[in-house]
């Protein structure tokens, strides 16, 4: 996995490669939460603070970053609150030695309360206004979000892992490989639009002002209901509920096409096996080998089998519904 490695990006590095855009950091980095890339806060000269990401490398085409962002700058044009990338002389996308990086303006905000239902309104009413947006054109490079990208290649990844305790790995794929029957069976999206991708409390903000998105990382095509359903907890009448008061604001803007409240359980799916699979790809990664050093232990390894039973059961129950 050396072609995904950060191990040449030094804070040095990270220095040079701002002060290249004409903004001076007068204080330290401050590494921020991200695994997937590498982010870091600082103060500059100009009083200013910023944030600066280094994608890690050979993850995203060149094109397909270009595509966030400017979804990010379409969102923004249309007054919605997202935090989109600062630019020079009309570019986004900035290289050096080798790692391709961006600049955003840091956006200070508080956590968002899921379980507050008027923010899960004011959710729905931004989320309802992003998919007015999304649904205006495609993406024609990012992927799109299904059980190919999501749980085939998944599944390749688990088969070779030989990180799976031997005890648990068969039961594993003999698992999953169920789920992935039921998910190509059920998951049947008519209408895909472009999508946040990655919608959930630690990807929202709250400020005075209101709520503003941030990290397009995970943009992707897929139906409308990926962006809703990680907000939904609980017990099934508790998810009716939040489901409810979601598309209440949801529907100020959109309509929602109820008939993908059928493929809930199936991205739920996708996102577990995905995760899995996320981790052990990326475990040479010290960064991952420091934060998720209970990866490769039978302890999780047998939570995760529990976890996949109960998600055959949930795959088989009827689908979240609205109140009549």
């Amino acid at each position: 996995m050396s072609q995904f490695s950060f191990s040449n990006l030094t804070p040095e590095h990270i220095l040079d490669a701002v002060e290249s855009l004409g903004i001076y950091p007068e204080t330290g980095l401050l590494a921020l939460n991200s695994y997937e890339n590498r982010v870091y806060q600082f103060k500059a000269d100009d009083g200013l603070r910023y944030v600066t990401k280094f994608y890690r490398p050979h993850r995203w085409t060149q094109a397909q970053i270009l595509e966030e962002h400017a979804f990010a700058f379409e969102l923004q044009d249309a007054e919605i609150p997202v935090v989109a990338p600062i630019t020079r002389d009309g570019d986004s996308l900035f290289e050096h030695d080798g790692y391709s990086f961006t600049v955003y303006p840091s956006v200070g905000g508080r956590s968002f309360e899921a379980d507050n239902l008027d923010n899960l309104e004011y959710l729905g009413q931004l989320l309802g206004r992003v998919h007015q947006v999304g649904e205006k054109q495609q993406f024609a490079s990012r992927t799109t979000l299904g059980p190919q990208t999501h749980l085939v290649e998944a599944l390749r990844e688990l088969e070779q892992s030989p990180l799976i305790p031997s005890t648990y790995k068969s039961r594993l794929i003999e698992l999953v490989e169920e789920l992935k029957a039921k998910v190509v069976a059920l998951y049947r999206p008519n209408n895909q639009i472009r999508l946040h991708g990655d919608c959930h409390a630690g990807n929202i903000l709250s400020m005075t002002e209101g709520l503003c998105l941030v990290d397009l990382d995970d943009a992707c095509m897929g139906p409308a209901v990926q962006d809703l359903w990680m907000m939904l907890s609980g017990d099934r009448q508790s998810q009716m509920v939040q489901l409810d008061t979601l598309l209440c604001g949801y529907e100020m803007f959109r309509d929602f096409p109820r008939s993908e409240l059928e493929m809930i359980e199936s991205l739920r799916t996708m996102r577990m096996v995905n995760y899995m699979a996320w981790l052990s790809k990326r475990f040479d990664d010290p960064a991952f080998k420091s934060a998720f050093s209970w990866f490769a232990t039978p302890q999780y390894w047998e939570q995760q089998l529990k976890a996949l039973e109960e998600q055959i059961l949930a795959m088989e129950s009827p689908a979240l519904t609205l109140w009549p």
